[in-house]
């Protein structure tokens, strides 16, 4: 597990697949992912996208957002064997 400081913020990279690039990823997280505690990067067509995620245990959770399905996340809407990422938020 890595610790990188995005933007100012700190975040703890749990799972690279060859997605993670640091000046990219600073370009695209904007404060609408400030409410999330995870972040997932994947790649399509040459781009990043971003989803955010929320604990199991954070108040504000739904099936949509929550990081316990994020694998099926993955599997279902990131293109087949994708670079993709996931940081985690450090408080």
């Amino acid at each position: 597990m890595e610790i990188k400081m995005i933007n100012g913020k700190k975040f703890e990279l749990i799972k690279d697949n060859e997605g993670f690039i640091l000046e990219e990823v600073e370009n695209k997280l904007t404060d609408y992912y400030d409410n999330f505690d995870y972040i997932v990067g994947d790649w399509a067509y040459g781009k990043l996208r971003l989803k955010g995620f929320l604990a199991e245990e954070n108040k504000k959770v739904k099936d949509y957002n929550n990081i316990k399905f994020v694998e099926e996340y993955i599997i279902n809407n990131c293109a087949y064997q994708c670079k993709y990422f996931i940081l985690k938020r450090e408080i």
